[in-house]
């Protein structure tokens, strides 16, 4: 493994030596030094700094690198910020590569690593104090919003890919991840040291037990629990996030931007978690990265560039380079056109998708088999759709109208500006305590194609009467084509998500159910 850990920061040295070269020879900064950082329980933090070479004070940014990388990660992005005159440190967090400790999850020592980082900083180097911020992504925007609400010295904040709240990233809806799980724990075990209590939550998670522990060990770790300390700080705090992100799912970062009251910025794209920010890292011209270079002048340079008098929440739609500026997230001004779910009938066993009408109607499927209708593969699917274009389809005739209930709307006379979140209310009728459904919501050709815009699990446990779920799925912007219809599926198995049914049992759905779509 040391041999894969070493070639492997070989190779991301080798991709970002073309710009560290150039800034050498630039000779506007001091060049990259590297640096032993001493947490405060004696933990060393690898990380290297580099500086405009121009005498004087000058602001600072901390990049925190992201779960698996090291400090090397933001090379490309830091070369061009001292190159604009700040002092850039980046650091590898504990328990990752060659920083030592456990990985704590972005627990308590991870938060006072950031202030042992500013500490270092303003100690070394000659960084203004009063002007410093930090910026991460993925894991390190995570811990980047926690720092900011835990240190006031931070005047601005950018999270990419970050989180909000970690128990509805691990288990939203009363529904555990497994691909995302999988993921982040391989990815520790192969260039990191996994604390003991890192190890005992995973556990526990694949087990489907000690949930109330797990919950307040995931709070602990959440700026969504600490968003009144942040506001009291006051830092400008800019979030970059994928519509697809199936690690941390967009809407806890809609939700806290919707609690911020200091200087905001959300700004959404198609793709999956840290796929979007990606080309920044090799010094790539990049949207987010250009949007973090903004932000950071204007609250830490006093560069009028007027971000901040933009409208601060910026929408690409999907299959579009376009970007679109609003006012707020929602609802994104327009319309929410509310489609009434009818009963699935005819030869085709599909509902109508339409005028609300208030009708009772019942439709029963067998739980626990998937269908053709599901959400991809983590990381991957909603990643290629970034760079092709092409979301997760299915072919509508092919989902098993045994296992799932299908809707449909009408043809669109004209294009229908998706912007927001959609939400399904829908009646059930428990045979089992126990379930989960999972909602996709499809643009559909007249060849029957579906193309997912965007999909949702929601489980339950301990039911016994009829009762109703709410369920909002993935902000998103999508524009539905003249001719196209859209359409519901709503099935109970996806190799995304752990549900909670008995293979084979009988589940009723029913009415008055509905789908508000929220359009422009």
């Amino acid at each position: 493994m040391r041999r894969m850990v070493a070639a492997m920061a070989v190779l991301l040295i080798a991709l970002t030596a073309g710009p560290l070269t150039r800034a050498e020879a630039a000779a506007s900064t001091t060049g990259f030094h590297w640096n032993d950082i001493t947490a405060a329980d004696g933990v060393t933090l690898k990380s290297n700094v580099i500086a405009p070479a121009a005498p004087g004070r000058h602001p600072g940014i901390i990049f925190v690198a992201s779960w698996g990388f090291n400090d090397f990660q933001y090379l490309a992005q830091a070369r061009k910020l001292a190159e604009s005159g700040y002092v850039v440190l980046s650091y590898t967090a504990r328990g990752f590569w060659f920083s030592g400790g456990k990985i704590e999850v972005a627990g308590p020592p991870d938060i006072a690593d950031a202030s042992t980082a500013i500490d270092w900083l303003i100690a070394h180097t000659d960084v203004d104090p009063d002007r410093i911020g930090i910026a991460g992504l993925s894991y390190g925007g995570g811990i980047s919003l926690l720092a900011a609400a835990h240190d006031r010295r931070l005047r601005a904040v950018v999270s990419m890919s970050g989180w909000a709240d970690m128990a509805e990233s691990m288990s939203g809806e009363e529904t555990r991840r497994p691909q995302a799980a999988f993921f982040l724990q391989s990815v520790a075990r192969l260039v990191g040291h996994p604390s003991d209590e890192m190890n005992q939550i995973l556990d526990d998670y694949w087990a489907g037990r000690n949930d109330d522990y797990r919950e307040q060990w995931a709070r602990d770790r959440s700026v969504r629990y600490s968003v009144d300390e942040l506001n009291a700080n006051h830092p400008a705090v800019l979030i970059e996030h994928a519509y697809g992100d199936s690690i941390f799912p967009v809407n806890q970062m809609v939700d806290l931007f919707d609690n911020l009251k200091t200087p905001r910025r959300l700004e959404l794209a198609p793709g999956d978690h840290a796929t979007v920010e990606a080309s920044g890292l090799l010094g790539v011209p990049n949207h987010v990265w250009t949007s973090l270079h903004r932000w950071l002048d204007h609250y830490l340079r006093d560069v009028d560039n007027g971000i901040d008098r933009e409208p601060p929440v910026v929408l690409r739609p999907h299959g579009s380079g376009a970007a679109e500026s609003y006012a707020g997230t929602g609802p994104i001004p327009g319309q929410l056109k509310r489609q009434e779910l009818g009963r699935p009938d005819g030869w085709a066993k599909t509902g109508t998708l339409g005028r609300a009408t208030g009708s009772d109607w019942s439709y029963r499927v067998t739980s626990g088999i998937d269908t053709t209708a599901d959400g991809g593969i983590a990381l991957i699917s909603n990643g290629l759709e970034q760079l092709t274009g092409i979301p997760p389809t299915v072919w509508l005739p092919s989902v098993d109208r045994r296992h799932a209930g299908v809707w449909v709307s009408d043809r669109q006379a004209g294009v229908a500006p998706v912007r927001g979140i959609a939400r399904v209310h829908l009646g059930i009728v428990p045979q089992r305590p126990d379930g989960t459904v999972i909602a996709y919501l499809y643009d559909l050709d007249a060849l029957g194609i579906g193309r997912l815009i965007t999909q949702a699990p929601t489980s339950w446990h301990g039911a016994t009467r009829p009762f109703s779920v709410d369920l909002a799925l993935p902000m998103t912007s999508y524009d539905v084509r003249p001719g196209h219809q859209v359409a519901l599926v709503v099935d109970t198995k996806d190799p995304l998500y752990f549900d909670a049914n008995t293979r084979g049992a009988p589940l009723t759905l029913a009415g008055p159910s509905w789908l508000d779509l929220p359009l422009r």
